[in-house]
């Protein structure tokens, strides 16, 4: 993982005094760990929500029960409504989801390995990306967190 797309992110977040929240699911905390490997980070990064299963993702996070019934938890739909649900639940100024399948099996309906998606929000504009990530299950993983901050910095026009 490349340490310097996260140090970036908080680095410019700081600079703006601008905080960002996770909603983790297929990095089950990876990008929340890689956010607060970073000294200073407390600054801007109050929390995250692991939502490893559905439940957690319309409980907590507000995803819409009917998205995840008919596209499942792997979506660009649902990547949004993480995003801009982790933002609204935290009470930060951004929100930043990752949802994906890291293997290493596909999931019940034969989406592949290494498919993953990932939204961040600012309250008024969210941006979602489509990615295929290659390599074992912490490969994906890794590259989904740096990805994420990629997106934010995106999002920041960094």
């Amino acid at each position: 993982m490349d340490k310097n797309t996260i140090e970036r992110m908080v680095e410019v977040l700081k600079a703006r005094a601008i905080s960002i929240a996770t909603a983790e699911s297929c990095t089950g905390g990876l990008l929340g760990k890689s956010i607060t490997d970073v000294s200073g980070s407390s600054a801007v990064y109050p929390g995250g929500v692991i939502s490893y299963c559905n439940r957690v993702k319309h409980e907590i996070l507000g995803v819409d029960q009917s998205l995840l019934d008919t596209l499942g938890p792997v979506s660009e739909p649902v990547a949004r409504q993480m995003a801009e649900g982790v933002r609204r639940v935290i009470g930060a100024d951004y929100g930043v989801s990752v949802t994906g399948i890291a293997g290493p099996n596909s999931d019940e309906t034969g989406r592949p390995v290494g498919l993953v998606y990932i939204g961040a929000s600012d309250g008024v504009t969210t941006l979602v990306r489509e990615c295929r990530f290659d390599g074992d299950r912490a490969a994906v993983r890794a590259q989904a967190a740096e990805a994420a901050a990629d997106l934010v910095l995106n999002l920041l026009k960094e």
